[in-house]
């Protein structure tokens, strides 16, 4: 795991799909490792955004940079999981041989199989899954199957993690679990994390910075100017409550109907 810092840098980036510009504007300079959450309403672009960055899509205008490099060249250094994290059948692999999947491709053509077994053992003991290596991902509940997808997206060693959704499908423990995780990667691992969410809460104690999706604009602010109760209520259309506790803690909550 890399310990070098870098920078995730869009200069004017605008984006088009099916000939409609999905968003523009987007100028930002975020450093690495750091925890990023990219919100918005739905259809305006936060899942495009991962698409840029993983050299899926091509913007229509400006730059982007990820660690000085062109997204061609830097989807090297990015760990993936999507939504749908499962394949065909995946149920039925053992926890270490869905983990294995991550390193397929060229760069692990002349690998040792010693090799790829101390880096699964790694994964999955970053995500706390080691004690269940040889259990079939079916019989995982579904905080540990994301977990593996997870495992399976740190072998190829990234430097910054993009997930789409992490916690749609989770209760509020597995939340927390997941918001820890993805801390502990960058804490621990110096791994930096781009989060799709709809629920800014569960991410709250350890978030550094939004990109907001806003009016067809990209933008970017510090979590402390980004949970404004008018800016979210303004994104969201309808009521946003940002309440912060005695011990400092900080949340959200919808107070109203959608306008």
């Amino acid at each position: 795991m890399s310990e070098t810092a870098g920078r995730l840098t869009f200069d004017d980036v605008a984006v088009e799909r099916g000939g409609r510009t999905i968003w523009d504007k987007g100028s930002f300079d975020i450093e690495q490792p750091s925890i990023t959450a990219i919100i918005g309403p739905n259809g305006s672009g936060k899942s495009t955004l991962l698409l840029l960055l993983l050299d899926l899509l091509e913007a229509s205008h400006g730059h982007l940079t990820v660690f000085n490099e062109a997204p061609e060249q830097a989807k090297r250094h990015l760990g993936f999981v999507p939504q749908d994290y499962h394949v065909p059948g995946s149920d039925y692999l053992t926890v270490r041989e869905y983990v294995r999947l991550g390193s397929t491709g060229p760069h692990y053509a002349w690998t040792r199989g010693n090799d790829v077994a101390e880096r699964i053992d790694k994964a999955l003991t970053a995500v706390q899954l080691l004690g269940k290596k040889d259990n079939r991902l079916g019989q995982l509940s579904g905080g540990e199957q994301q977990r593996a997808a997870i495992a399976q997206a740190l072998m190829t060693q990234p430097r910054l993690m993009l997930m789409d959704e992490p916690f749609a499908s989770l209760d509020v423990r597995h939340q927390q679990r997941m918001a820890e995780l993805i801390d502990h990667l960058k804490t621990t691992l110096c791994i930096g994390s781009l989060v799709v969410a709809h629920d800014l809460n569960p991410l709250l104690p350890h978030l550094d910075g939004v990109i907001y999706l806003l009016d067809g604009h990209a933008h970017y602010a510090p979590t402390d100017q980004a949970v404004d109760e008018d800016l979210l209520t303004h994104l969201y259309g309808c009521p946003v409550q940002v309440i912060r506790t005695a011990q400092g803690d900080l949340f959200t909550r919808v107070t109203g109907a959608p306008a």
